[in-house]
């Protein structure tokens, strides 16, 4: 697979002509300063620790969705079928986001692996 920058370079060009002139004025760079700040938070943390934290996230939601729906089926008057249906979608959507980030890292790695030295 071979990356070609200039479609690439383009669509970040473009990109960065669509954000907003009220955010450009607050910074030179025309990036917000949450985003910075974000950046910044992650910068002097390892790869290891971030992808370790990020599959704790998903296990937790995934952990939260089986407890409610546990609840519901107790019936537990507290718990709406809404907020177990809402739960079960966001432990649905982030366990499929972190098979695609794996899925990924595979095909990177495998990629990498079959490059000439």
């Amino acid at each position: 697979m071979q990356i070609n920058a200039n479609p690439l370079l383009q669509e970040m060009q473009s990109l960065r002509g669509e954000i907003a002139p009220s955010s450009r004025s607050n910074m030179g760079s025309g990036i917000s300063p949450n985003l910075i700040q974000q950046v910044n938070n992650t910068s002097g943390s390892d790869f290891g620790q971030l992808l370790s934290q990020a599959v704790g996230h998903v296990s937790g939601l995934q952990q939260s969705s089986s407890s409610l729906a546990t609840r519901l089926d107790m019936g537990d008057s507290t718990v709406t079928l809404s907020d177990t249906v809402i739960a079960r979608e966001k432990s649905g959507v982030a366990f499929e986001a972190t098979v695609q980030v794996r899925n990924k890292l595979v095909e990177a790695y495998k990629e990498i692996m079959s490059m000439p030295v």
